[in-house]
């Protein structure tokens, strides 16, 4: 039995059937047998498991092409056997389709029957790269995007009714990018060529990101696992969050709230910012999301930050107009990050937009008040929906007069200043998708 295919079936049937989350499950069941596997077996169980997450939708297409049984009727350890074989014959060319289909067989026999194991052999002997080819074919756009993008239906909707069908396409595209490590220096602890020089000295090869603080890492596994990460001289980042704490444009000795902070990445990042000088509350909803800020902060060698576990959506009167900033990276459908997470594709649906929307004008209403005279505000969320984005800008300033567009100032391509009310970057290479908006009360 091939134990690699084996962990990684048993992380996919975690996520199918105890709806958790593909990175914890996958972590959980790879932690319980770590002795027996080395770096490459990890490589191609994380590999195997986000791939099928990632393309769930097109492999399901190619295996009612030739499945006499419903989807629905198929046993979910057969059926992640399946999606397993169609990821590595149609995605993977490295794997021979001999070797896909026989491990597919045997893992077969072992969580099914015999009748199981002849199912699986009788379809993954009949699937060919060209399956997937043939979905480019389908005329309806909508269709066509969906099939060979592996997009539900209803967000290729919703993008459409901001964005024409090509831009609509790219996006979905970019969503199954393999997503680049980043890393953002920590310039408390370090500075560029410092830390450039250490990773030169362990073979870590690099290039530098958009931003003058963040490095794109080539070929980087186990990455925090290296002492460098350990001894916080750097944190990973995606260079578009960052992009948010520099648009706070936080300040040495300012008092500011980050009232969304874990897992603390954009906190830390405020704080170095500032020198490590002032002072940031950083709220989260759960304690043990709070303890993650802790921890980021504490290994980054970070004491401005304090820490306390509050409902950003309840009214406190004691921070009556105490901030100077206020960051609001408001809990959202996640849209924007689908190549790091994958199965919110499948967890979200249509009807989640409208109850997200009401936690993020809660949010902004109720935090609002705790900002300063004159100082500012800045939303921001994971996601690429206009509705947990300008909508919510739009009814708040009509709601609050008291409130006017901050300006954000940016480098564009050929290092000109631009000023913006706000920013919305899709996925694609290097970036994944964000919203940002500044706003300033008067």
């Amino acid at each position: 039995m091939d134990i690699v295919r084996e962990i990684a079936l048993k992380a996919l049937y975690k996520i199918d059937k105890e709806d958790a989350y593909s990175n914890i499950a996958l972590d959980e069941t790879i932690k319980k047998n770590r002795r027996k596997l080395d770096d490459r077996d990890v490589g191609f169980i994380s590999e195997i498991v986000y791939g099928v997450i990632t393309w769930r939708l097109t492999i399901d297409e190619i295996i009612k092409k030739y499945s006499n049984i419903r989807l629905k009727k198929i046993s979910p350890w057969i059926l992640n056997i399946l999606r397993m074989g169609i990821y590595q014959i149609v995605f993977l060319d490295k794997i021979p389709k001999s070797a896909a289909v026989n491990e597919s067989v045997n893992l077969a026999k072992r969580y099914g029957h015999k009748g199981s194991s002849n199912f699986v052999n009788a379809i993954l002997r009949k699937v060919e790269k060209k399956d997937y080819e043939t979905f480019f074919e389908i005329k309806n756009p909508i269709e066509r995007i969906s099939k060979t993008t592996s997009m539900p239906v209803w967000i290729i909707e919703e993008l459409l009714k901001e964005n024409d069908i090509q831009k609509v396409e790219e996006i979905c595209k970019a969503s199954n990018i393999k997503p680049k490590v980043v890393i953002r220096i920590n310039n408390l602890k370090t500075d560029k060529q410092e830390l450039e020089n250490l990773l030169k000295e362990r073979n870590i090869t690099f290039q530098q990101g958009e931003f003058e603080d963040f490095l794109i890492l080539e070929k980087a596994k186990n990455i925090e696992q290296l002492d460098l990460f350990k001894q916080g001289y750097f944190t990973i980042q995606d260079e578009g969050a960052g992009l948010i704490a520099k648009v706070v444009n936080p300040k040495p000795n300012e008092v500011i709230l980050d009232a969304c902070s874990s897992p603390g990445g954009k906190t830390t990042y405020m704080a170095e910012l500032m020198e490590d000088k002032g002072k940031i509350i950083a709220w989260d909803l759960h304690s043990h999301r709070v303890k993650l800020v802790e921890e980021t902060a504490k290994r980054l060698g970070i004491h401005i930050i304090r820490t306390q576990c509050q409902d950003a959506t309840i009214y406190k009167e004691e921070y009556k107009e105490k901030f100077d900033k206020i960051l609001l990276d408001v809990p959202c459908l996640g849209t924007g990050v689908l190549k790091r997470k994958p199965d919110i594709k499948w967890k979200r649906k249509p009807e989640d937009i409208e109850e997200i929307s009401n936690i993020q004008k809660n949010i902004l209403q109720t935090c609002s008040k705790y900002v300063k005279s004159n100082g500012q505000i800045v939303y921001s969320t994971c996601s690429i929906f206009s509705e947990e984005n300008d909508k919510i800008i739009d009814e708040f300033l009509q709601k609050n007069p008291d409130f006017i567009y901050g300006k954000i100032q940016t480098l564009n391509a050929e290092k000109n200043v631009q000023n913006l009310n706000k920013i919305q970057l899709y996925q694609n290479e290097q970036t994944d998708g964000f919203f940002m908006c500044k706003l300033q009360k008067k």
